[in-house]
This record gives structure tokens, C-alpha cells and sequence, in this order.
């Protein structure tokens, strides 16, 4: 298998790589392209040295899976060229996510999107995202939905290595000048990702919005989003409040949730997941299984992932994975 990397020196292309190694994926040829500061530097994988390039015409060709993250506005321009010089590209960024000819695809949830991709274009979804329809699902499968309300706890990871590092510098009592967040992020929450609408919503909070409806096919169903960064390194966190469509218990929740692919339920009094516990894994993590004291087929979920590996890098491996039958 040839694989293309789009972004391959960021922290999400290079998790794509470690996520490649893992699971043992047959590629035997790699062809790595980042910015052109990166040009020719040598990444050590599969036993060998790789040098980097930059993307120009013709670097897709004999590629059998284009691997993107390297932003919306470098998607938007070289996705279709990847696709057009025969590449399956699985692109990370929000570039493609709505458009109605592109597949937005989480393998556990609708992985058979994925085969109708009129434009050659598969969408990675928002990291947030990923892992809230991953349980959602399995509650679907249950009982059905009706409506979901969530707030999400997002590591400076998913604003990139400008985010990892502008909390490391705070910490050291510096507020750097290229810092992603609108505030400070040491020692504080920020109730806002992305820019706000005239509504008031946020970027990332309509992301969750249209993502979630697209992902499940349910493009009526009522979604409410809150998305806050907190200082975490690695790891998203998300409370889902879910009203379903018939009665479902606490106990068969969380059986419904434990037989789920992709899902462990780490649940009881003093049992549940936290970012630091589950960095590094590719599961999503579900706990705080509770039954709403007031709210008739309410449930409330805690759900836990580790945004770098399933909220990007191991969905988008999990898509090569689907396709090729590795």
C-alpha cells in the first residue's frame, strides 16, 4: 500500500504515523509532505528514514490513500488534485465536512459511507464529535434519539502544537503572542473554540451541531452544543445529556454502551475516565452513566477520548483500514 501524509511534522501527522505502525497497516511505500520549512527532513518509520517534501502536482500519483491535516485552506486546494491523480483522500480538516458529496465517516457509527464518495474525498469529523456519536450510537441502537445537549472539556491539544505550547509557556509565566486562545488557558476555562455567529454560537459548537446530525442520518435531530478549552494536554471530555425515544435503564445503557464497538464503560461510584488516564488509547471511554432525576428517557453520559489518536488520527487509519481490508 502507498500512503500519502498531508501535514506529516504536525502532532496529528505524526500520531497518523505512530497510529500507521501500530496497527500494522501492509504500506510499504510512504511519501510525506509538509511545509516547505520541513522540506527534507528526514522522519525515521517502518525501519527506515523518509525525507519530506512539499505537495505539488503529480506527488499523488501510484497513491493509494492521501492521509490529510494540514488545515481547511491547504485541504480545499490540494484535496481534489490527490483525488484527481487517483488518491482516496481521508481529510482531517472542516474543509469537506458538510459538503453533501463527501462522506463524513466514523468506521463504528456509518463506516459504509465511506464506498460512496462521488468526490474522492473522505471527511474526518471534529474531534468532540467522533467520540460523542461513538456512544450516542450505541444508545441509538438501544432505545433511539430525541434530542442531546453536551459540553464539551477540550485539551490546548486540539488547537494544534501553537496550543500545547502556549499552555506550556503560561505555565512558565509567559503569554506568547501567537497563543490560539482568546485568553489565558493556564489556571482557566475558555467557553469558546472557533468565533461566534450572530446567534452566539461558536464555530466548534455548530461543528458538533451539523456533524452529529450528518454522521447519524438524522438531520432533524435537536442538538445543543457548549464547547470550552481547559488546560489539558491531550484528552477530550464531553457530558451528553440524551433524551431517547423509548425507555431505557442505567443498566441497559450501560450494557448497550459495553457491547459497542470501540466502547469501554468504566462506570460505578468512584469509576469513571478522566483525559490523563485515557491519553493514548483509541477507545472511547464512557462513565457517569445516570438516569435524569427529573427529565422523562434522559440519560446523562460522561464520555472521555483521547483527542489526537481517535479524535483524528486513529479514525482516519480506521477508514484506510475499511477500504483496503487491511
Amino acid at each position: 500500500m502507498h500512503i500519502a501524509l498531508l501535514g506529516a511534522t504536525g502532532a496529528v501527522g505524526r500520531t497518523m504515523l505512530q497510529v500507521l505502525a501500530e496497527r500494522k497497516l501492509p504500506v510499504d511505500r510512504l511519501t510525506l509532505l509538509a511545509s516547505p520549512r520541513s522540506k527534507g527532513r528526514s522522519v525515521h518509520w517502518g525501519g527506515r528514514d523518509w525525507a519530506c517534501s512539499v505537495a505539488e502536482p503529480g506527488a499523488f500519483r501510484g497513491v493509494d490513500f492521501a492521509l490529510f491535516s494540514a488545515g481547511g485552506d491547504r485541504s480545499k486546494e490540494w484535496a481534489p488534485i490527490a483525488a484527481g491523480e487517483g488518491a482516496i483522500v481521508v481529510d482531517n480538516s472542516s474543509a469537506w465536512r458538510m459538503d453533501p458529496q463527501v462522506p463524513l465517516v466514523v468506521p463504528e457509527v456509518n463506516g459504509d459511507a465511506a464506498r460512496e464518495r462521488p468526490k474522492g474525498i473522505i471527511a474526518n469529523p471534529n474531534c468532540s464529535t467522533i467520540q460523542m456519536v461513538v456512544a450516542l450510537e450505541a444508545v441509538r441502537r438501544a432505545a433511539g434519539l430525541a434530542r442531546v445537549v453536551a459540553t464539551t472539556y477540550q485539551s490546548v491539544s486540539g488547537a494544534g502544537e501553537t496550543g500545547r505550547s502556549a499552555l506550556r509557556d503560561e505555565l512558565l509565566g509567559n503569554r506568547p503572542e501567537d497563543s490560539p486562545f482568546a485568553r489565558q488557558i493556564s489556571g482557566n476555562v475558555i467557553p469558546q473554540i472557533g468565533d461566534f455567529d450572530a446567534e452566539g454560537w461558536t464555530g466548534e459548537e455548530r461543528k458538533m451541531i451539523n456533524e452529529t446530525r450528518k454522521i447519524l442520518g438524522l438531520p432533524d435531530l435537536p442538538v445543543a452544543a457548549t464547547c470550552v478549552r481547559v488546560p489539558v494536554e491531550v484528552g477530550h471530555s464531553v457530558q451528553v445529556m440524551v433524551e431517547t425515544e423509548r425507555d431505557l435503564s442505567v443498566d441497559d445503557a450501560r450494557a448497550a454502551l459495553a457491547a459497542f464497538p470501540g466502547v469501554i464503560v468504566e462506570d460505578g461510584a468512584s469509576r469513571y475516565p478522566t483525559p490523563l488516564e485515557t491519553a493514548g488509547r483509541d477507545e472511547v471511554f464512557v462513565g457517569r452513566i445516570r438516569q435524569d432525576l427529573f427529565l422523562p428517557r434522559t440519560l446523562h453520559l460522561w464520555v472521555v477520548s483521547d483527542n489526537l489518536r481517535k479524535g483524528a488520527a486513529t479514525n482516519a487509519v480506521q477508514i484506510v483500514e475499511e477500504l483496503s481490508g487491511a
